[in-house]
């Protein structure tokens, strides 16, 4: 473990203090930049480094600067930038929230990307033309493993070091020209639609580079103040261990009428020693979660296990995932419940890559290519951030052709993605977080 990625996990991780936080305030705002301060506002100083007494403030990982311009609006005539990815951290209770961030330089301009918590993509690449200062927004899930009074969710040793189940709401501000003027945190009520996401090591929020899934990608797709995610999905996990370790009582203890709760098992489920198994205990669990969401009014999604990268001699995709998709779809079909067929998308997807280019959407790095790596990384199930944001493409798709009443919250002049015709990998350009471990998360 680097240095950096010590310190900053050490910092904002405290598990015995997870539960003394019911007191936090749940609305903020804070005017970066060593001007003038907005009235009503909070200061942030690059020196502002996080301190438990303040509540908030920056992870000491990079060299953060503050410049300030001529202009009679203080929030805007200043800004926090470095010439690296940097956290900026803030104490607040379990729940949903509404983020506004002020971005830009009314004297030059500025390119923004924002994630949250395990690397969560919610603003990519915003640019702010020459002299404009923009306001973006997103909304947010921040939990905690507590269910209630005597009963928490069973993390696993490594989930101790993650950012999102620490009373926390964790910024990382990124590319090649981050500028940082405000940022304004409200909680969001509860007209906001809750999406639950419940699965393994292709769907969780990926803490480290170079691995990725798809649950970390999708929320940058959907517009703020109507729609959250909120993803359970752990790496090694089956829909018995899911269960098994209350991540299912946690999603039912949260879940309100008119939420969702997307469901894709079966990488670690068809393996042997797994208890499941894909016509029988498969389908009855499947049919429990599914029964279990309607009575709390929720809506059940279930989504079809991704493919491997495994070609035969002619270019085609081999299932390794047994029966488990035509088990799903067969629940589906019975249930008469929403089924997003990502297994079939896949398909097509990594056929039309081929063997070759297909590489680029998986974890395939030569050695030395990031910190601490020494040895070349050749990984067929997860995903370089390329592959999952390719994936998440083809969820929304999916979205759409099950005809799923969030599909109107997508962000607008979105346009269709065919899994036929895939992004080409050298146009996609997302900035890669400092948290780099080159150890392949559990499940295969």
């Amino acid at each position: 473990m680097n240095k950096f990625k010590g310190l900053l996990l050490g910092i904002i991780f405290t598990f015995s203090s997870l539960y003394t936080f019911a007191q936090l305030p749940t609305s903020f705002k804070f005017d970066f930049g060593a001007g003038k301060v907005a009235k009503g506002y909070t200061q942030v100083l690059p020196e502002s480094v996080y301190t438990k007494e303040k509540g908030f403030g920056f992870l000491p990982n990079a060299p953060i600067v503050s410049e300030t311009r001529k202009g009679k609006d203080a929030l805007t005539s200043d800004f926090c930038t470095s010439t690296q990815s940097f956290y900026f951290t803030v104490d607040i209770p379990e729940g949903n929230y509404n983020v506004k961030l002020y971005l830009g330089d009314t004297k030059g301009t500025s390119t923004t990307t924002v994630k949250v918590e395990n690397r969560r993509l919610m603003l990519e690449k915003v640019i702010t033309p020459e002299g404009k200062v923009e306001a973006k927004e997103f909304t947010v899930n921040v939990r905690t493993p507590r269910i209630n009074d005597t009963e928490s969710v069973k993390l696993k040793p490594r989930e101790f070091e993650y950012l999102h189940w620490d009373n926390q709401l964790t910024f990382e501000f990124a590319d090649v020209n981050p500028k940082i003027c405000g940022l304004e945190i409200t909680k969001a009520n509860d007209s906001v639609i809750t999406v639950f996401l419940a699965g393994n090591s292709t769907v969780v929020d990926q803490i480290q580079e170079p691995y990725a899934a798809w649950g970390q990608m999708i929320p940058r797709f959907f517009k703020a103040k109507d729609i959250v995610f909120a993803n359970y999905a752990e790496s090694g996990e089956t829909i018995k261990s899911f269960a098994g370790a209350k991540r299912l009582d946690k999603v039912m203890s949260l879940m309100k009428a008119g939420d969702y709760f997307f469901i894709e098992f079966a990488h670690n489920d068809q393996k042997a020693g797994s208890g499941v198994e894909a016509n029988t205990t498969y389908k009855e669990f499947l049919r429990s979660y599914i029964q279990k969401t309607k009575e709390k009014g929720g809506i059940p999604v279930l989504v079809t296990s991704m493919l491997r990268r495994n070609f035969d001699d002619n270019g085609k995709i081999i299932n390794t995932l047994g029966d488990f998709p035509d088990a799903m779809r067969q629940v589906a079909k019975d249930e008469n419940v929403a089924l997003i067929d990502l297994n079939a998308m896949s398909k097509v997807l990594f056929e039309t890559m081929g063997p070759e280019k297909s590489m680029k959407a998986f974890v395939h790095y030569e050695a030395n290519t990031f910190p601490e790596q020494t040895k070349a990384i050749h990984d067929n199930t997860h995903f370089s951030n390329y592959g999952a944001y390719e994936i998440a493409k083809c969820i929304i798709e999916g979205i759409k052709q099950a005809k799923l009443g969030i599909a109107t919250s997508l962000i607008s002049d979105l346009p269709s993605f065919d899994p036929a015709h895939p992004d080409e990998e050298t146009s996609f350009s997302l900035p890669h977080s400092p948290l780099v471990h080159v150890v392949k998360p559990d499940g295969n």
